[in-house]
């Protein structure tokens, strides 16, 4: 199951969508940074609890759209 889920960079401006698979762990240092498994660290507006819920939220509508 491909899980991609909808971030906000810190300049509170750019979105882009992030595969939960790249990423690596999540740091709040006061930001949140994505740190993805290509090495690259990215800002986002997001806490570490939001983007868990986001991906948490996106299996769930994913495993119940595949019940159909």
């Amino acid at each position: 199951m491909v899980v991609i889920i909808l971030v906000t960079r810190i300049n509170k401006v750019d979105t882009f969508y992030v595969n939960e698979d790249m990423i690596e762990f999540i740091e709040e240092t006061p930001d949140t940074i994505l740190s993805l498994n290509t090495g690259k660290k990215i800002a986002v507006m997001e806490t570490a609890v939001e983007i868990i819920e986001k991906i948490r939220d996106e299996k769930i509508r994913i495993r119940k759209a595949s019940q159909f």
